[in-house]
This record gives C-alpha cells, sequence and structure tokens, in this order.
C-alpha cells in the first residue's frame, strides 16, 4: 500500500511532466539566467540567522492537509501572509501543492508581490525543474525531503540551489536522514515532528535528534506544535 508521502510525490510527477509540456527545463534555465530583477541571494536562510535571541519563526500560509483536511475554508491567504509579517515572522511557507493542500502557484505569486518576507515554495519536489520553478516564482528557498531523495540527488540539487542563490530547506524525519542531510552539506536542516509516512506526531522528535546537527548548521522544528506551551 503507497504511503501518503508516495502518493504526494506521484502527484508532484505528473504535474512536472504537464508543466514540462509548457515549458522546457531548459527554457526555465535560461529565463532565470536573463532575469534582470536584483535579488539578494540565501535571503531566507540569512533572516533566519539574524532571528532575535536565536528562536525564529517560519509561518505557513496552508488551505488544507492530508492529515486535518480543511483548515481555513474561506482562506483569505493575503490576509493572513500580511498578518505574519504585520507580527515579525522571519519568514512565510506557501504551500503550492493543489490536491491534498489545495495550494497553488497563483496563490504563491499574488503573496510574493504584497510581502517583502523570504519566501519557501512548500512542495514535494521530486524534479530538478521545481527549483527552477522555484526562482522563477520569486521563491527565497525550496524544500527537499530526504525521504524522496538519494545522497547523490540530495548533493546535486543542493549545488543547483547554490548557484541560483536559493537557500534549501532539507527535511529529514529519523537519524539517517539527518546525517544524510549533514553529509550533503545542507546548511538549514528541518526536522518534521510528523512521519509524512503515516502522517502520525510525535512533538519531541525534533528534540530527540537536534544533537545530530553541527552547531554552525540552522535548525528547524517543523510541525506538531499546538500553542505557546
Amino acid at each position: 500500500m503507497e504511503t501518503i508521502l508516495q502518493q504526494l510525490a506521484q502527484a508532484a510527477r505528473v504535474r512536472v511532466a504537464q508543466d514540462r509540456q509548457q515549458h522546457s527545463l531548459e527554457e526555465l534555465q535560461l529565463l532565470c539566467r536573463l532575469e534582470s530583477t536584483p535579488r539578494v541571494p540565501f535571503r531566507f536562510e540569512q533572516q533566519l540567522r539574524q532571528a532575535a535571541g536565536g528562536l525564529g519563526f517560519i509561518c505557513e500560509v496552508k488551505k488544507a492537509s492530508p492529515s486535518r483536511g480543511v483548515i481555513s475554508p474561506d482562506f483569505p491567504y493575503l490576509d493572513i501572509a500580511g498578518a505574519y509579517e504585520a507580527a515579525g515572522a522571519e519568514a512565510l511557507s506557501c504551500l503550492t501543492e493543489p490536491r491534498w493542500f489545495l495550494g497553488s502557484d497563483q496563490i504563491f505569486a499574488q503573496i510574493r508581490r504584497q510581502v517583502q518576507l523570504p519566501m519557501l515554495r512548500k512542495d514535494f519536489t521530486v524534479d530538478v525543474y521545481q527549483i527552477y520553478q522555484a526562482r522563477l516564482m520569486g521563491a527565497d528557498a525550496v524544500l527537499l525531503i530526504c525521504a524522496l531523495l538519494d545522497p547523490a540527488t540530495l548533493a546535486a540539487w543542493l549545488e543547483v540551489c547554490e548557484k541560483l542563490g536559493l537557500t534549501a530547506l532539507v527535511e529529514a524525519h529519523d537519524p539517517t536522514e539527518v546525517k544524510m542531510a549533514v553529509t550533503a552539506g545542507a546548511r538549514v536542516i528541518g526536522v518534521n515532528n510528523r512521519n509524512l509516512r503515516d502522517f502520525s506526531v510525535r512533538p519531541d522528535n525534533c528534540l530527540r535528534l537536534r544533537e545530530l546537527v553541527p552547531p554552525d548548521r540552522i535548525f528547524v522544528a517543523e510541525s506538531g506544535i499546538q500553542g505557546a506551551e
């Protein structure tokens, strides 16, 4: 039986195949080279490093999820993003996965035009094509999930991100994946408290694995936080 993560990944491959019919990878690469808009490289990473007191927040704009269903039926995403910015968030995460999370590239683009904060295009990256897409959408960061990649692919895609000035948030869930992220040279490593294979939540997973991440890397605790406690 396929896990939820495997279903998400397969749906992402279908979307990429459809997008490639409209614009080839070579077209996207050319557009990235020709882009004239000034861009501060690795702005997402820099913003997190500058967080007051060493603790910052990546706040997420998300209409729905496989575990919760529809979270925000009316989903005033521009208001949500603006409220995050006004409240002092370091960065935004915006879902672009359309089937389970009800996100879209268009929602991302509209928020990008409104806010000044660094933005993570949160999707299930299964093809290098999506990294170039994210760059052209105005993203400052992309999500690379260790469970979807082998070590060689992760290292290669980190190099692509480096050339494009994008931060890669490399997500892990267990000790093996954390070591994979560290070895590949990821500078921003997230530990997900939610197991993407069955969506169970262990709120202390990030604490359990924290010591495996070198102190010079940015450590992100992902998911499972219900309140200030």
